[in-house]
This record gives C-alpha cells, sequence and structure tokens, in this order.
C-alpha cells in the first residue's frame, strides 16, 4: 500500500482481510446481503486486485467512487476499477446484486480475447434502461450458477460474465474485441498505461516509456490521443492528480509528505503542477472536498 492511502482499508470482499473466500476468481451476492450488516452504508475502502460490478436492480444508492459522488435512483450497473477507492450507501428497500472478479479472471480474459477489457479500465456508471428485463435474468443466473454445483459450473459461469461484459463495452461504446488492426493499439495502449502505472512516481519521460514500449514518442502520443483522447504526457500527469486527489479527500497527509510521495521535488513545485491541473490549489482542493463530503 503506497504510504499516501495508508488510511484507507484494502479488503478483499469489503470487511474482509483474509484470502479470497473460494477457489473462483469470481465472487457474486446481493446488495442487501453485505450492506445490512452494515446499517446500508459501504465505507471508503478499496481493493489491491479485484474489479466490481455494482447492479443497482431497485430502491436508492449514492456512489462515491475516487470523490466523486452520484446518486442513482433508476436501475443502473457501477464500474469499480482495482484501487479506485469507493464507497456505497443503500436505501432499506435496496435490490441488485454485486459481481467481484479477480484480477487473474480478467488476465484471463483479456488472453481470450488479446485485447485489454478496456472497459474495466476506468469508473463508469451505466443505465440499464429497457435492458433491465434481460440484465435481471442474467444477474439470477449469475447468482444460481454461483451458488450451485452443476457440472461445467466455471465454463458457464465465465459465459454468463462475458455476456455482461460485453452489455457495458456497448454502453461505453467501446468494443470488448477490436478488430485485426485496432488490436495491435489497443496492447500498445494497454502496454504504455501498465509502465504509467509502474513508474508514474518517478515521473518518467515520454520518451523513455515510448522506448521501452518500442515507440516514438510521436507514435505513442498519436495513439493515446487516437484511443484515450489524451496525450502520453497527460495521461501520465492524470495517474499523478489521481494518487493526489485520492489522498487529499481521504487521508490526513500532509501537502509536503503527498508531494514527496508522489516523486517531486519540492512541495512549492507539486503545488503549482497540482493548481495548474486543477484549477486549485492542494489545500483549496481537500477544504471543498471535506465540505462536500460533510455535506452529503
Amino acid at each position: 500500500m503506497k504510504a499516501s492511502l495508508s488510511g484507507i482499508p484494502v479488503f478483499k470482499l469489503y470487511g474482509e482481510n483474509q484470502a479470497w473466500p473460494a477457489l473462483d476468481l469470481l465472487h457474486c451476492e446481493s446488495i442487501p446481503k453485505r450492506s445490512s450488516l452494515h446499517h446500508w452504508e459501504i465505507k471508503p475502502h478499496r481493493h489491491a486486485d479485484l474489479y466490481q460490478l455494482l447492479y443497482v436492480q431497485r430502491g436508492q444508492a449514492l456512489l462515491e467512487v475516487e470523490g466523486s459522488r452520484q446518486e442513482v435512483r433508476e436501475a443502473a450497473i457501477q464500474v469499480v476499477p482495482p484501487l479506485m477507492v469507493h464507497g456505497f450507501r443503500f436505501s432499506e428497500n435496496i435490490e441488485g446484486y454485486v459481481l467481484t472478479l479477480g484480477a487473474a479472471l480478467v488476465a484471463q480474459l483479456e488472453t481470450q480475447l488479446g485485447a485489454p477489457l478496456a472497459v474495466l479500465a476506468a469508473p463508469g456508471c451505466y443505465k440499464v434502461g429497457r435492458d433491465r428485463h434481460s440484465l435481471n435474468t442474467l444477474f439470477k443466473a449469475l447468482l444460481d450458477e454461483y451458488e450451485g454445483s452443476a457440472s461445467a459450473r466455471e465454463l458457464l459461469l465465465h459465459s454468463l460474465v462475458n455476456v455482461l461484459l460485453v452489455w457495458i463495452a456497448r454502453r461505453g461504446q467501446q468494443p470488448v474485441v477490436p478488430g485485426t488492426r485496432s488490436e495491435r493499439k489497443q496492447q500498445l495502449l494497454g502496454h504504455f498505461i501498465k509502465l504509467v502505472e509502474q513508474h508514474y512516481q518517478e515521473h518518467p519521460t515520454v520518451e523513455a516509456l515510448a522506448h521501452r514500449i518500442g515507440l516514438s514518442s510521436v507514435h505513442l502520443n498519436t495513439l493515446c490521443r487516437e484511443l484515450a483522447g489524451q496525450s502520453a504526457l497527460q495521461i501520465i500527469h492524470q495517474r499523478l492528480m489521481l494518487e493526489a486527489r485520492r489522498a487529499l479527500i481521504y487521508t490526513n497527509i500532509s501537502i509536503s509528505q503527498l508531494s514527496d510521495n508522489l516523486g517531486f521535488s519540492d512541495p512549492t513545485y507539486f503545488s503549482r503542477f497540482f493548481k495548474r491541473l486543477s484549477g486549485q490549489s492542494p489545500h483549496a482542493f481537500r477544504q471543498d472536498a471535506g465540505h462536500r463530503r460533510q455535506g452529503s
């Protein structure tokens, strides 16, 4: 766990620090099963290597992911990638499901597809709309199969998960299985993003990361703009900002210590960097975030 997130608990499933509770690489349960034990509130936490899909079927939910909050009053599916700080508050009449996917399973699915599952790489909330009946059926089948022990159980579970991911990907307008040409581009972008994740605190240059991927910096920037809508440097900076924002929202770490944790040479430079990208100083951002959390 990074020092800047030392105050945020890391769970396997919420409230459980022990190892993954089953041999399966996925877990499925109803929302009330766990949230009712915690007075319908799941406090901010994160998972080191788990992806979560929260299906709000009926009732109301206040969803918080990385400090951004939204109220859900109609059927929707929330995607939460690994390491994203998230918390939920539910009405007592809530109905729905939580599907948790282990990183190993996602890696298996990506291998089968031959491309990254981009739809799982970023948080997103997707309204169900007229697909509600089919998704109700799909999640019920997932839960029934998960709790059962019929033959070919794992195969059917993985097949049902794939159906769900196709639905989410279409809603996010991101094809799960890209064509041959775009498949290579997705693989290169996925490689770049993994390198950014590993080295962002070192402030790597675009040229250095492009060299490790086997591209020129111009080619990498073109690729990033085409698939991610940002330059390669913007992606690196946004990863630094993500870590900075979550530390400012969820911890009491000092600005000086945060600057050091993120690899900046001095706090003044970090503050200028943060204000340039967010429009606020780190101190002002932390104050505003605290007021929003207290008022909601």
